[in-house]
């Protein structure tokens, strides 16, 4: 009965021992005595204890610095760079298996070749070029992690470059070259601006000028048309009196002003005042000693 007892602890104590759950986000790599026996998914696993062992393996994304370094640049500067690595272990069977046993450390080795990688790139290029094409330099660096970690069961997701930094000195020459343009470019909008508001000026005072010569041309055209009608009326009227009608001007201008005029009677221009006036001139009675009285 006690020993009944015994293996019965025993028993439960080796289940619970062996007993072992795997993560969702985790696969496992099942060893007996130190080689491969099986795979585990996720849930819950038994091994024999002391005889088995499980190794979990995380296949949920990663990121690994590539750590700043100092790359000599085509044009001979040192630029400091730094780089990202995003990357996850693929979740079947070979491909956790290849992470574990085709590679000592993935981690450590995608560091390493990353690094490695940027040296080459950037080592072509100037530190300009550099700058303006980290879209090539992020594509290059991705394919070639792609390609050289296809035995270790991994899939490379993306990769950023972080920084590309040029020396101290030279990036505060660049701070200056790009203040310069940026005032270049100030002062050419402000010139322009200045031409379009004195342009805009003449054109306002050459309509101001074409507005008063067109007004005196108005005018003039008007004072003509107006001596026009007074010389067709004159004719109408006046024909063969023009004498007369400058007789009559002569009169309404001193008259104007006031001045007395003496007109003899029995011209024809007191008939022609009558006339206009609508007065007939008076009849002279006859005096005693008219010849016809």
């Amino acid at each position: 009965m006690g020993l009944m007892y015994l293996l019965g602890i025993a028993a439960v104590v080796i289940f619970f021992a062996g007993s072992r759950i795997v993560r969702p986000t985790h696969r496992a790599l099942i060893e007996r005595l130190g080689k491969y026996n099986r795979f585990g998914n996720a849930g819950w696993h038994w091994i024999i204890p002391f005889i088995e062992h499980l190794y979990q393996v995380n296949v949920t994304e990663q990121m690994v610095d590539a750590e700043p370094q100092e790359i000599i640049t085509n044009d001979n500067l040192n630029a400091r760079v730094d780089a990202q690595v995003y990357f996850k272990v693929k979740a079947d069977e070979g491909s956790v298996k290849n992470s574990q046993y085709s590679v000592n450390n993935y981690q450590w080795q995608i560091v390493n070749l990353a690094r490695t990688t940027l040296r080459n790139i950037i080592g072509t290029l100037t530190l300009k070029s550099a700058n303006s094409e980290r879209g090539k330099i992020n594509a290059e660096l991705h394919k070639t992690l792609c390609d050289e970690t296809i035995s270790w069961g991994l899939e490379i997701v993306r990769t950023e470059l972080k920084e590309i930094d040029p020396p101290k000195d030279v990036q505060e020459t660049m701070n200056k070259v790009v203040k310069a343009e940026n005032e270049k470019i100030a002062a050419v909008d402000f010139a322009t601006a200045t031409e379009t508001a004195a342009d805009g000026a003449k054109r306002a005072e050459i309509k101001k000028a074409e507005g008063i010569k067109q007004a005196r041309i108005l005018a003039a055209e008007g004072e003509a048309e107006a001596i026009r009608t007074v010389n067709e009326a004159a004719e109408k009227y006046f024909i063969g009196n023009a004498q007369l009608l400058r007789r009559i001007e002569m009169a309404e201008k001193a008259l104007e002003h006031n001045a007395k005029i003496v007109v003899p009677s029995d011209t024809d221009l007191v008939n022609v005042i009558g006339e206009m006036a609508g007065v007939l001139p008076l009849k002279r009675e006859p005096k005693a000693g008219d010849k016809n009285g």
